[in-house]
């Protein structure tokens, strides 16, 4: 017999290369609307005269005509099947590589635990967090 009820939680974050900044919300689903909910909440954490760009893939979330942007934020959506080029992408394998995956959790609130313990333990240390997001090319993007 095998047991073949799941549940998800999504982890929406921004993270700074420079400085190890970051800002994170665990959410139920990935969707235009959670998209939105997390830019809004983004752009309220940043100060005042900030303008924060977000490097990210072309999920269809990500650039839906129905995404509210915040006028703080600025969106850079990268070249199609390109992953290798965000620098996001090596959170996400270093957080299901040393926390996520292969466990076994009783509910939701465990899995949304379980997202926000990765995430606390992982910012803990800004430097990991700066050497896994520093890409070579971002300086670029301020020119």
């Amino acid at each position: 017999m095998c047991d073949k009820r799941f549940t998800s939680a999504y982890l929406y974050a921004a993270v700074c290369p420079a400085s190890g900044a970051d800002f994170a919300l665990v959410m139920p689903t990935v969707s235009t609307a959670a998209m939105s909910l997390f830019l809004n909440a983004f752009s309220r954490s940043l100060e005042p005269d900030v303008q924060a760009v977000l490097v990210l893939d072309q999920a269809g979330w990500h650039g839906a005509r129905a995404l509210v942007v915040p006028d703080n934020i600025t969106l850079v959506p990268l070249p199609p099947y390109s992953p290798e080029l965000n620098p996001v992408e090596r959170v996400w394998l270093y957080l299901r590589e040393r926390f996520l995956s292969h466990q076994l959790l009783n509910d939701y609130d465990a899995v949304v635990q379980a997202c926000c313990d990765a995430w606390n333990t992982l910012t803990a240390t800004p430097e990991r967090l700066r050497s896994l997001t520093s890409y070579p090319w971002l300086p670029c993007v301020n020119a």
